[in-house]
């Protein structure tokens, strides 16, 4: 059963109206058409899963096709390769790494981020956003997909200010909250709240909104918050903050998105769908399924059976006959037959090459998703879907892929995080300088880790040290990983004297 698209949520046309009052051209003007589309195949809806069909008699009937969600299915396996709880950022200062460790493991953000890059490779474009509880001084992150997302600057290297729109309730009523991380506050002042029913920061107008472009020579974020009820009147609910400065002089959000090059809007912040270009091939693989069912269906045994083998019983002046057995089209009565009282009839089934057309539109989705031919396939001997550590060693094109996507993550991820210590230092968190950040990804679905942590244990005292075995594996910084690796030889020195009787 589909969605009701009356029920999902986009950003409304009033919140739309007052960002472009603020002097701002909407790139999601251009790409919602193809966000919708995207999310449609996704969701297995649309014209090519429901339509009509007409008869020979010309009667109009709905029909249904079968789908296996082979969009969602592309974009759940790309999620699952690429983040999971094992995923870690390594700061140059091991109490960094230790402090923003605790904080994605306490907030459960790596699960909750897998379903961000899910819904970001299906839909081209998610974020990842401060959200600040002044009251309790906690920092948290929200998840937004593209849906919600509404770039407001942006160049060659990435989105630098953003808006993100979603719906909250309030006393009960749901009503919109935009919610604009701004570079410099671009006129909107912690000193002065928004007023209500006003389109205006602070104490500018929009009959001047150029002057709201112009770089303003404070450079950290400010967070502004603004809400709406369901006519586009602007609302003050109670605690929320209109202006919050962060503080932080790098974004207080990340963008993420797949490493394809969008090729539906020219030089669009947006991203594209990692199966926009396998459209048809999506098709392909539902059209097979739904062929490969319809075929089982329509081939299950007939039995006819002679009138004779009927109880009659008569209703008025009528005789009729009692039915019986199951009302599936598979038991059938020949009228005024007594020969061959029963005949069965059982069609050929043609399931082998139904397989066989549907296991090469499987091929054909995966390679141009990036998975390579042989990751969604399936025969006797293996079953439905090979799994990605049977394939990782003779596909390529999939270990190329998952390291493009995983460099496109690395700065959302790293950006996040920053902010996060950036604005949790400013509420009187003690954590170090988290100086480089990288993201140690876990391969371990797609190679054999076991095996590459064997081979560099033995590579150790001839061409890799001991410590840099545990930066590499163990994510630790330089100079704590040579004071234990020091621990650790020392002590093996000293079990290995006392064995001997040296000591």
């Amino acid at each position: 059963m589909s969605l009701n698209t009356m029920d999902e949520y986009w950003v409304p046309e009033h919140v739309k109206e007052y960002l472009r009052r603020l002097g701002f051209v909407l790139p999601l003007d251009d790409m919602e058409p193809w966000i919708r589309s995207w999310d449609d195949w996704m969701g297995a809806r649309g014209d090519f899963y429901d339509y009509h069909d007409r008869d020979g008699l010309g009667r109009v009937y709905e029909v249904h096709r079968r789908s296996i969600h082979p969009a969602m299915r592309v974009c759940k396996e790309w999620g699952s390769l690429l983040l999971n709880e094992d995923v870690k950022i390594v700061c140059d200062d091991q109490k960094a790494t230790d402090w923003i460790g605790e904080f994605f493991s306490s907030t459960n953000f790596m699960a909750q981020a897998q379903a961000t890059v899910v819904r970001a490779f299906g839909l081209g474009t998610g974020a990842w956003a401060l959200w600040v509880d002044l009251d309790r001084k906690k920092v948290r992150i929200r998840h937004y997909d593209a849906r919600m997302v509404i770039p407001l600057t942006w160049d060659e290297d990435g989105v630098t200010e953003c808006a993100f729109v979603t719906r909250v309730f309030y006393r009960g009523k749901a009503i919109d909250q935009l919610q604009m991380h701004l570079k410099g506050g671009m006129g909107f002042s912690t000193d002065s709240a928004l007023s209500v029913g006003s389109s205006s920061p602070s104490k500018s107008s929009p009959e001047h909104a150029d002057g709201l472009l112009t770089t303003n020579s404070e450079e950290t974020y400010r967070i502004v918050t603004v809400c709406f009820d369901h006519e586009g009147n602007e609302l003050a609910p109670m605690g929320v903050a209109p202006v919050f400065d962060t503080g932080c002089p790098f974004p207080t959000f990340g963008i993420v998105k797949p490493a394809v090059t969008n090729t539906r809007v020219d030089m669009s912040p947006y991203g594209q769908s990692v199966f926009a270009d396998a459209v048809d091939a999506v098709q392909a693989v539902d059209l097979t399924f739904d062929a490969l069912v319809s075929e089982i269906d329509v081939s299950k045994m007939r039995v006819f059976l002679s009138d004779v083998l009927f109880d009659r019983e008569k209703s008025g002046d009528k005789t009729i006959s009692i039915p019986f057995g199951r009302q599936d089209c598979t038991v059938f009565r020949k009228v005024m037959s007594t020969e061959d009282t029963i005949q069965e009839f059982a069609p050929a089934l043609r399931t082998s090459s139904q397989s066989e057309a549907f296991r090469i539109a499987l091929q054909m989705l995966g390679d141009l998703c990036g998975f390579g031919l042989g990751y969604f396939d399936f025969d006797e001997s293996r079953g439905y879907v090979r799994t990605a550590t049977e394939v990782s060693s003779d596909n390529s094109a999939l270990m190329r892929n998952i390291r493009r996507h995983e460099n496109a993550l690395e700065g959302a991820i790293t950006g996040i995080a920053r902010a996060v210590m950036g604005v949790s230092r400013s509420f009187g968190e003690s954590i170090p300088n988290e100086g480089c950040m990288r993201v140690q990804y876990d391969d371990s679905i797609v190679q054999d880790t076991a095996a590459e942590k064997e081979q560099d244990m033995r590579e150790v005292g001839v061409t890799m040290a001991a410590w840099e075995y545990r930066v590499k594996w163990y994510g630790e910084e330089e100079s704590v990983a040579r004071a234990r690796a020091s621990e650790i030889g020392t002590g093996a020195v000293k079990r290995e004297a006392v064995a001997s009787g040296t000591a």
